[in-house]
């Protein structure tokens, strides 16, 4: 039996999956009263909405710009850092069906731009300098990219699944995205 749980980036799939997102958290969330997009799991954690302005700021500083500096610089320039938290520094007044906009705009702007790149598998080979990690690719920039979304919806169906975490009663033990169990 052949392991199917990893695949090698494909460029096309990995757009494919990328672009499934925005319309994901908008089927997820939109129009939802403010009591489920705000919650959270306790002390730092993310909400819905926290998610999304981590999201939209990723699009916006991280996945294309680094990109484009292992193309331009290789391993000679390291990436700027990133700031994780910057959704807490943007300014007040977004709603959520604001940033579930500015998401979708932002994402199909992105995939745009990594079309532009034309890239090759040679050009997902070069290397870039992350500032923590070192020595990185683009192949792996991109599958990150994609893991890092993924992890994300993970996280946000988990803030919507733990509202009902009392309310399940026994069924607990076996609802996983609950319980923290794995599978």
């Amino acid at each position: 039996m052949t392991d199917r749980t990893r695949r090698p980036l494909v460029l096309d799939e990995a757009a494919a999956m990328l672009a499934r997102t925005p319309a994901t958290l908008d089927a997820l969330l939109r129009g939802l009263p403010e009591s489920w997009t705000a919650a959270h799991e306790g002390g730092d954690t993310w909400s819905p909405f926290d998610v999304l302005g981590h999201l939209i700021h990723a699009d916006q500083t991280d996945w294309i710009p680094r990109a484009r500096i292992i193309l331009t610089h290789g391993d000679t320039r390291p990436f700027e850092a990133f700031d994780r938290l910057a959704q807490f520094a943007a300014p007040a007044g977004p709603t959520l069906p604001d940033r579930l906009d500015a998401f979708a705009t932002r994402r199909a702007e992105s995939l745009r731009e990594l079309r532009a790149l034309n890239l090759t598998a040679a050009d997902l080979d070069r290397p870039g300098r992350h500032p923590v990690f070192g020595a990185v690719t683009l192949r792996q920039l991109l599958a990150t990219w994609v893991a890092h979304d993924l992890d994300h919806l993970m996280q946000v169906t988990r803030v919507l699944a733990r509202q009902y975490a009392d309310e399940v009663g026994p069924w607990r033990v076996y609802l996983r995205v609950i319980s923290g169990q794995p599978g």
